[in-house]
Order: C-alpha cells, then structure tokens, then sequence
C-alpha cells in the first residue's frame, strides 16, 4: 500500500494554471543579455557608465529572431534592465537609459524592436526587469518601489503582451548602504491586473528557478513542491549576489537534488504546481565578450542540456548575448541552425502513428489509442486505485528505434514515479532498453539503436492512477 502523505490539504494546488501551461508547452526559449555592460566588456555594471557608451550601430532583432526559429526556440526573454539600472527603453523615470545614448540619435527603444520582432516571428517576448537598481539613487528606501512599479508598468503596457516576466535574486546595497526590501507581492498584483497570461519567473509564483546556471539537471524532476519554495527569500538565498564567474559553474547541491519525493512532501505546509526551468548560456558569459567567440558551447553539449531539460521535466531558457554591434556573432547563429536541424531530423516521423496501441488495462473510456496524438483533448488513464499501467505498440514489421517520447497529462497534476521501457528480441522476450523515475510535462529516453517490432512501456509506481497522455517512437 501506498503511504498517505502528511500536508494541510487546503493549501494544495497540484495542478499548472492555464499561464503555466502556455509556457510548459513552450518548451524552449531565450535569454539575450544586452546593456551597457557589452561595451564595457563586465558581467555585472556598477551604474556608472556613461549612456553615450552603449551605441549598437547594426542592431537587427529580426536577425535574432530568424536565429532562435532556425533552433526551434519559441520566445525570448530581453534584459530591458539589469543590475546596472541601464534600461534598453526611454524611460520617463530615470536619465540612465537609450534616450541619451547615441543608439538611434537617442530616439531608439530596443525594446520596441526586440518586441515587434518577436510578433513578426511569431514568438513569444518575455521581460527581465532586475529588482537590483545600482544607479538608481532611491535604491533602500521605500519609494524604491514606486519607481520599480512605475518602470514595470511601463514594460508592461507599452509593448504588447508578454508570455513571462523574470525576476533574479539579486539584492545588494544601494547608495544609502542599505539593502532594499522589495514588495514582491506588490509587483505581482501590478503583473496580474497589466498582463494576466504574462508567468512570473523564478522570483515569482509561476516558474521555479532549477537553481544553478551551468545547465546541471536532476535525475527527478517533480513540478509539485512545498509551497515555501515560492517564497522569493528561499530564491533568494541560492542567488548569485556578487559578479563571480565560479557561480556560472556551480551544479545543483546534493541538498537541492530531491525537491518532490514523497519523503520531501511529507510533512509540508501546502504544495504547489512550481515547474522548473533551467536557464544557461550559449558562452562562459551571459553578456556578450569578443574573448569568448571560440567558447561557444559545442552541438554536443548543447543538445545534451536540451535533452535533460526539454526532455526531463524542465523548461530550457538559453541565452544567447547579442554583440557590440547589435547582432548574434556567426558562431552563435551556426550553432543555433545546427541544434535546429538536429531536433528536426530526430524528431521528424512519429513511428508510433502507425503503431497499434493497446493497455492491460483502462477504465473503459480512456483507452490506450488516446496516446497517439500529441494533445489534452484525450488521455490514457486506468481505473482509479490502480498505479500500475503496462502500454504496448505494436508494428506490422521491424524498426529500429532510438528515442521515446512520453507525456503525462498534467492538466490533472503529476504522477508516475518510475517507468521501464522495453523492446521485444527476436525470440519474443521482453528486454529492457531505457528505465527512469519522473515524466512530468515530457520525457524523452534516448538510448542506442534498437530494431523491434513490439515496444512495452511499463508504469511500475505512481502515486495515483497513471494518467498519459502521448507516446511517440522515433
């Protein structure tokens, strides 16, 4: 018997709302950090830099656009300010911003180009606005947050909408010597009422920061986790705080390795649907450094992260800096169309769609057949108090089989605690070839090339009834 988890049940909210599903569903999407600091050549500016510093003659955001879609990215995030308070948009509210640099005779808004882009292209635009204001002389007192406020609203209403909002952790001293207390909560009803399908990210309520910045990923992924996690003082205190490089390649803590396990949930004042994503960056850095055009990550490390981010119950938020220019360097851009044509290729025939689905068992409405098209409309479930769940596919003739790509339905929350996916051998045994622990929004098992004509997928543990929604073979 499966033991009953201790929690106040009437702070429970398993289940993603109907902004978390629009991001889960976007799968993969962009950082481009751009500011002052990518003609000063820093990480991290200090507030001090002179406007007439940032002047990208050759910006083209239709240029970066083009070079997420070659990859398959569906949105991207814009650093409309970072620490440095340098804020890629006329903002009526500070003088540190383009409306005095030499960008566009000081006319520019990069953030207008960035987001009707974006609309040409058809993806999302998401912004970052960094609570942290090293220039902002107000920065320790309360009337900070009008002015964060005033600035958010600005972001908010001026530019269309806007598929997230991403908050870090960062939080030093302002000129007074003070640390600012920020009124996350403010913030968040102001997002809520301006932009209602806009998630809150990873300080925020809507998406969980995986907690490192070097692509690490956790073997189990759960996206129901105690609620204290969602509180921005937790984000906080694995935050990075200073401009140290190490931090960029720090993994996951052992002691962050298990967040949703039954044994971790037990004992929780409520638990929430808090999905992760795993952010990281194409370069050692997140802002662009002409040093660091023969870093770029290679095909085979980036499609590594993707496959235990995207394919591991995560979201992957990639950065990509643009130059001193405006543009994506080459190197960046040849990387992104690889990774795109890799994807592609995989990924490109469903062998299952031609595959006869069947289940030992189903509560007679949800059948396995469900599971052929990628979709909620229809799902796979057995009876209720059943935790075990065995789905076949079955060919006429052989084939050779390299990736599994399974769903749950998480509109109805999470599940399946471990799964062993297996092939039938030429003598009719079953042997293993891929076994894992969580599924979540997607899985993907890659494995060596296996020729079968029969493929078993086997739920072994789950803390309800299964509930699955696609099987795909490739």
């Amino acid at each position: 018997m499966y033991p009953q988890l201790s929690y106040d049940k009437e702070l429970v909210k398993c289940h993603p709302t109907s902004r978390q599903m629009i991001v889960e569903q976007m799968e993969f999407y962009a950082f481009a950090h751009f500011s002052v600091n990518t003609f000063t050549d820093m990480e991290w500016g200090d507030g001090t830099e002179p406007e007439s510093l940032f002047n990208p003659t050759e910006l083209d955001a239709d240029q970066w656009v083009d070079a997420l879609k070659s990859a398959g990215i569906r949105g991207l995030i814009l650093t409309c300010k970072h620490h440095d308070g340098f804020c890629l948009w006329p903002s009526a509210y500070t003088e540190h911003s383009v409306k005095n640099s030499p960008f566009r005779d000081g006319k520019g808004d990069v953030v207008r180009e960035v987001s009707d882009a974006c609309r040409r292209g058809g993806i999302g635009f998401g912004v970052y606005l960094s609570p942290w204001d090293r220039n902002c002389s107000l920065y320790g007192t309360e009337e900070y947050n009008d002015f964060f406020c005033n600035q958010l609203t600005e972001l908010l209403t001026q530019y269309g909408d806007v598929f997230t909002v991403w908050f870090d952790g960062a939080c030093g001293e302002g000129p007074n010597g003070k640390r600012q207390v920020y009124d996350f909560e403010r913030y968040y009803a102001l997002i809520r009422k301006l932009q209602p399908n806009a998630c809150i990210a990873v300080t925020g309520p809507d998406v969980r920061w995986c907690g490192n910045e070097a692509g690490d990923t956790r073997e189990s992924e759960w996206s129901v986790l105690p609620v204290r996690f969602a509180d921005p003082d937790e984000v906080a205190k694995i935050s990075q705080h200073t401009d140290d490089d190490s931090f960029r390649e720090k993994k996951i803590e052992d002691t962050l390795r298990d967040l949703g396990s039954r044994e971790f949930l037990d004992g929780a004042v409520g638990l929430r649907w808090y999905p992760a994503e795993t952010d990281t960056s194409i370069r050692p850095g997140w802002f662009y450094h002409a040093s660091q055009d023969d870093a770029v990550r290679s095909l085979d490390t980036l499609m590594d992260i993707w496959y235990r981010s995207v394919g591991g119950n995560s979201k992957l938020l990639l950065n990509i800096p643009p130059d001193r220019q405006g543009l994506f360097h080459e190197t960046d851009v040849q990387r992104l169309r690889e990774m795109g044509e890799y994807i592609r290729k995989t990924f490109a025939v469903n062998l299952a769609e031609n595959a006869v689905f069947t289940a030992d068992k189903d509560d007679g409405y949800h059948t396995a057949d469900h599971l052929r098209e990628d979709n909620y409309n229809a799902y796979y479930k057995p009876f209720d108090g059943e935790n075990t769940a065995e789905i076949t596919l079955k060919w006429e003739n052989v084939q050779k089989i390299t990736h599994v790509v399974i769903k749950e339905h998480i509109p109805m929350s999470q599940r399946v605690e471990k799964f062993v996916i297996e092939a039938k051998t030429a003598d009719g045994e079953y042997t293993e070839i891929c076994a894992g622990t969580t599924i979540g929004y997607k899985k993907i098992a890659r494995f060596d090339a296996v020729e079968t004509d029969t493929v078993r997928l086997r739920i072994t543990d789950s803390r309800v009834c299964p509930i699955l929604s696609f099987i795909g073979i490739y």
